[in-house]
């Protein structure tokens, strides 16, 4: 089964559009909204939230902005403790 070159969601035999580019680049879109973001606009998927690239690559981003939040507000706990033993 073929999967949409924009979105990434699986296409149904019979279903969806082919479409080749001059230079011989092969794309398969699930639907008009697919082609025309791509082809029209030259969009990047991980742009759109209802794209299956973009909700697999926000579980890897979110994870690591938690991480860094996480290390951030601990570093700022030690500061300020440094900084309260420093003035007592």
């Amino acid at each position: 089964m073929k999967t949409c070159s924009f979105c990434g969601n699986p296409i149904e035999p019979g279903t969806g559009k082919m479409f080749i580019k001059k230079d011989g680049t092969i794309y398969n879109f699930c639907s008009r909204r697919c082609q025309k973001y791509l082809v029209e606009f030259g969009k990047n998927p991980r742009k759109f939230k209802w794209t299956a690239v973009s909700v697999k690559g926000s579980t890897k981003t979110e994870k690591k902005k938690v991480v860094k939040k996480l290390v951030v507000k601990a570093d700022e706990k030690k500061k300020k403790e440094q900084s309260a033993e420093t003035r007592a």
